[in-house]
């Protein structure tokens, strides 16, 4: 089985991947603004030196580059070329370009990309031209960068701009995990009280929390502690009827079964049968139970029709009525009567009822099975008229197995999202056991 993951990693997982795309588009945007302002940069300081070179007077001849120092070195520095003419004729070559450009396919104004094919020069330029006045009063400037130098003071600037980024990501990604180790704290606090909650032994939750949040949490723990509490204490009081009812068969087998080697008379044989079969009820009961239980997770609820369901374990369970001179019947309405539910806890449930009344009234009684409809439930009943106790008032040891049958069917009962009604019998009726369900 895969061991579960820890929160803390799910939690620092995702936020860290939200940071790192956050990063990454902080890093992408400062890259390409970086690149778009350096090319800015470049075209304005290319605009610049030609408004210098027309406005300057005179233009004099060409002279050579100075060597390069330490004044004139500059992390920024790019290299400008500059040509310029006078009236139509070339005046200033600074890196003795005019022979290598076509100058009749240039434009006279603007800017615009120049390709040069020429030894110990760059290959790639950018370029910017501009002119001024007529005849031999025209002046025209033509200024060059190297674009390898722009794209190169683009990189420079975007580097400069992602480092910081580069450097803070270290830290936020340590104090987001100490962040989140230490905001799981409650969460860990919470996890160990549950941890060593004893739910059987009625202990709670403390609904007072530093955190609104885990209110509900905590709400949801202590609704099923209380009820593991109630099942429980159901499963505490099911286990001691069960008990009783199994005492008293047993002890008598025991008794019977003495007296039975000392007077082994078809009258002691015949008791040592009833007690015998008793117990078989019993366990049979238990069994039933089990099984429908068992089956409960796999079998899923159908609409089943509460008449022919009452048909059936009726016409069953008559001839048991006429052995005992007992009188069975079904009253059910001309429209079905349909619940969904599960068929086997249903029928199992409705059996026993039925068996009971049979089993624990006197000869001469009335067993009523109906199916009703009315304005707010559906449901079907088992009544008689053999003037029985209520389960209310009765003791399983002295019922003869009515309390242990009663217990099944209650909780069969819980299971099916129904109710057992042990009251409600009407006249000639004196014992009245109903499964009510709510109409939708």
């Amino acid at each position: 089985m895969k061991a579960p993951r820890l929160l803390r990693h799910y939690l620092l997982r995702w936020t860290l991947g939200m940071l790192l795309i956050l990063w990454l588009a902080v890093v992408a945007q400062a890259w390409t603004t970086a690149f778009r302002e350096a090319r800015k940069f470049s075209d304005g300081q290319m605009v610049a030196v030609a408004r210098l070179w027309l406005v300057a007077s005179p233009i004099g001849e060409s002279r050579p580059l100075p060597q390069a120092g330490a004044d004139l070195e500059h992390e920024f520095l790019q290299d400008v070329a500059v040509l310029a003419w006078e009236g139509g004729r070339l005046v200033s070559d600074t890196h003795g370009l005019a022979d290598k450009l076509d100058l009749a396919a240039l434009p006279a104004v603007g800017f615009f990309s120049v390709e040069l094919n020429a030894p110990h020069l760059p290959t790639a330029w950018r370029a910017f031209s501009v002119q001024t006045g007529e005849g031999a009063e025209q002046r025209r400037v033509l200024v060059l960068i190297d674009r390898r130098q722009r794209f190169e003071l683009g990189t420079d600037i975007a580097m400069h701009v992602a480092e910081p980024a580069l450097l803070v990501l270290p830290v936020v990604l340590l104090l987001l995990g100490w962040g989140v180790r230490r905001g799981l704290r409650p969460l860990d606090s919470l996890s160990r009280e549950v941890a060593a909650l004893d739910g059987f032994a009625g202990e709670r939750l403390s609904t007072e929390r530093r955190f609104r949040e885990f209110a509900s949490t905590v709400t949801a723990i202590n609704a099923l502690v209380d009820s593991l509490q109630a099942r429980a204490q159901r499963e505490r009081e099911f286990a001691s009827d069960v008990a009783h009812e199994l005492r008293t068969p047993l002890a008598a087998l025991t008794l019977q079964a003495r007296a039975a080697q000392h007077d082994p008379s078809p009258q002691r044989l015949e008791q040592l049968e009833q007690e015998s079969l008793r117990a078989g009820r019993i366990l049979q009961q238990l069994l039933d139970l089990a099984r429908a239980q068992r089956n409960q997770g796999a079998e899923d609820g159908v609409p089943v029709a509460l008449g022919e369901l009452a048909t059936r374990l009726v016409a069953s369970h008559a001839p048991a009525a006429l052995e005992s001179w007992q009188e069975i019947s079904l009253q059910q309405p001309d429209e079905p009567v349909v619940v969904t539910v599960q068929p086997m806890l249903l029928e199992l449930a409705l059996r026993n009822l039925i068996e009971n009344a049979l089993r624990h009234t006197p000869p001469g009684t009335q067993v009523l099975v109906e199916v009703w409809r009315d304005a707010a439930s559906v449901g079907v009943s088992v009544s008689d008229d053999g003037r029985r106790p209520t389960a209310a008032r009765v003791r399983p040891a002295e019922s003869g197995g009515l309390g242990l049958g009663l217990r099944l069917v209650q909780r069969i009962a819980e299971q099916l999202g129904a109710r057992l009604d042990t009251d409600g019998a009407q006249a000639p009726m004196t014992t009245r056991f109903a499964l009510r369900w709510p109409r939708a």
